[in-house]
């Protein structure tokens, strides 16, 4: 690891030319010549808390069970979660080396239109921009089904109080990025405490369940399926860990980004790799490997075991608590890509707008009304499908761009270099392309659709441009 230095002037060093300069000085022109400004008032622990929020959701209570049941075995199922993180820590340390080098708001976008142009940049942009939308859309309908019971005015409208969810965080961080950020950490404060929590209660209140290692020697996977097992049950838990990336869409907003972003992206995975582990081990106390493999939901099944009649409360509250950090993650990552797409001519300028606070008011309209339509259509499910080739699509653009502007630009001051170079960040793209060919053939359907959808980009993007040009 290289020590982080040279922090002052990272801005200036990373201007190009034409829109980048304006990117660069964190100025975003609207029409009328009016103009704001983003804010560098974010630290290492607002990184931590994007990531805590960005990344554990309703996974990790659900996850374990489709682990389990490729890898019925207890060494075999912490295996996994291991490896997963591993994969999350060699992105991290990778990507915190761009971030590090290129501090502009707009995360994976921003890489890869440097190294590799336009078009790749444009499609890594829209693409990562959606599911964003979409990722907000489900979890907040998500927290509606959770409150229902709670609050039984509220059962049976689950759209609606989705929608006031998502509306309510719109205004909450139109107020400001320092209310953002405030909102980030306490909330992700609480859910990492609470998930904790959970996991101090199930292992010293539970009972362990018997007929672990039996039941799980008798029925692991050899051979090929073995493998199959093994690479279905990744898949799975990369899956849990996605939300990594949360610091760098926040770059230039950074007070010191040579070594606040490395920082926060390391400590960030590193955390949620501890919270992962000892919930499963929690989990294993009372819920043997055999009955957890395709239990869709372990969490509420070890809470029903150890709380009884309260566990559903329990749970239920331990899930809003922790979507609440989601949406607020969500809602600051979604606002941050569309402005950094204006600023090099791939939206309308309009489009960076900033207000007083230093939050993209227009691109955080754009993002909340896009997702109130996937709420109110009830298309969030099919359009998160379609992307979901795009998740692994972007990171191993990312890695690539790594690779291109470490040759192209060797000159670029970096405040921080990824250990292990090339070695480190090379496994983390094969093991992106590898991740890549095995949701193509998990799920080919989605996936040629995703293609066709990515062929019909190249004449929207060369549309757009036309258009703006015109403009």
């Amino acid at each position: 690891m290289s020590s982080p230095g040279g922090d002052a002037g990272d801005g200036g060093r990373v201007s190009g030319h034409g829109v980048e300069g304006v990117a660069a000085s964190g100025v975003g022109v609207v029409a009328g010549g009016r103009a704001g400004r983003l804010l560098k008032v974010l630290g290492v622990a607002f990184g931590v808390a994007v990531i805590i929020g960005n990344t554990i959701g309703m996974g990790i209570l659900r996850t374990p069970g489709e682990v389990a049941a490729r890898l019925p075995s207890v060494p075999l199922f912490l295996g996994v979660w291991v490896l997963g993180g591993g994969y999350a820590l060699l992105g991290a340390l990778s990507l915190a080396e761009l971030g590090a080098m290129l501090p502009r708001s707009g995360g994976q976008y921003v890489f890869v239109r440097r190294a590799l142009g336009a078009y790749p940049g444009f499609v890594v942009g829209w693409s990562d921009w959606l599911s964003t939308c979409g990722t907000m859309a489900a979890i907040s309908i998500v927290m509606g089904e959770y409150i229902g019971p709670l609050v039984p005015a509220l059962a049976g409208h689950e759209d609606i109080t989705a929608s006031v969810v998502v509306i309510a965080f719109a205004l909450l961080q139109w107020r400001g990025v320092r209310i953002g950020d405030a909102t980030q950490q306490i909330t992700s404060l609480l859910k990492t405490l609470a998930l904790l929590a959970l996991a101090v209660a199930v292992l010293f209140l539970g009972r362990s369940g018997p007929g672990v290692a039996t039941h799980a020697a008798s029925v692991v996977p050899t051979g090929l399926v073995f493998a199959g097992a093994v690479v279905v049950a990744l898949q799975s838990a990369i899956y849990t860990y996605d939300g990594w990336t949360g610091p760098i869409y926040f770059g230039e907003e950074v007070r010191r980004p040579g070594r606040d972003i490395p920082r926060a992206m390391i400590g960030g995975v590193l955390l949620v790799l501890v919270i992962y582990l000892s919930l499963n081990v929690a989990f294993l106390r009372v819920v043997p490997i055999g009955d957890m493999a395709g239990d869709p939901f372990v969490a509420g099944t070890a809470a029903a075991r150890v709380f009884g009649p309260h566990g559903d409360t329990i749970i239920r509250v331990l899930m809003i608590v922790s979507m609440v950090a989601a949406v607020n993650a969500c809602q600051l990552i979604a606002s941050r890509v569309p402005l950094a797409m204006s600023r090099d001519g791939l939206l309308p300028r309009r489009v960076m707008r900033v207000n007083a606070g230093g939050t993209p008011t227009s691109s955080l309209l754009l993002g909340t009304m896009v997702a109130l339509a996937f709420i109110v259509t009830g298309t969030f499910d099919a359009v998160l499908a379609l992307l979901a080739f795009f998740f692994v699509a972007d990171y191993t653009l990312s890695f690539v761009s790594l690779f291109v502007l470490r040759r192209r630009e060797p000159d670029l001051p970096r405040p921080f270099r990824v250990p292990g170079y090339p070695w480190l960040p090379a496994m983390a793209l094969v093991g992106s392309v590898a991740f890549l060919v095995g949701a193509v053939l998990g799920d080919r359907a989605n996936s040629l659709r995703a293609l066709a959808l990515l062929a019909l980009s190249l004449p929207a993007y060369l549309w757009a441009r036309r258009g703006l040009q015109r403009g």
